[in-house]
């Protein structure tokens, strides 16, 4: 069974629950669809521009259309206004 199906009564040690970020991150999606070597060329692009880790993209996967692709970004940073939260890193 996975982890995420486990009930826990400890509502600080759960794994996968995002209800303690919510309200201090503020969530942005970015996805680029295209053929396969224009989103690969993309991805490098803004690498080499310093906007994000080739790494940090979803590998790459089938889009809507048969000849598409798609990767995607997800950007996560706090919420204006909010102070950073204890992480003990």
């Amino acid at each position: 069974m996975s982890q995420e199906f486990v009930p826990d009564d400890n509502k600080f040690d759960r794994p996968n629950d995002d209800s303690a970020g919510v309200c201090e991150q503020e969530v942005v999606l970015l996805t680029v669809v295209g053929s396969p070597k224009g989103v690969r060329e993309t991805i490098l692009t803004l690498y080499r521009l310093g906007f994000a880790e080739v790494g940090d993209w979803s590998p790459v996967q089938r889009a809507a259309n048969p000849k598409q692709v798609m990767s995607v970004l997800i950007r996560r940073k706090r919420a204006e206004g909010t102070s950073p939260r204890q992480s003990g890193r």
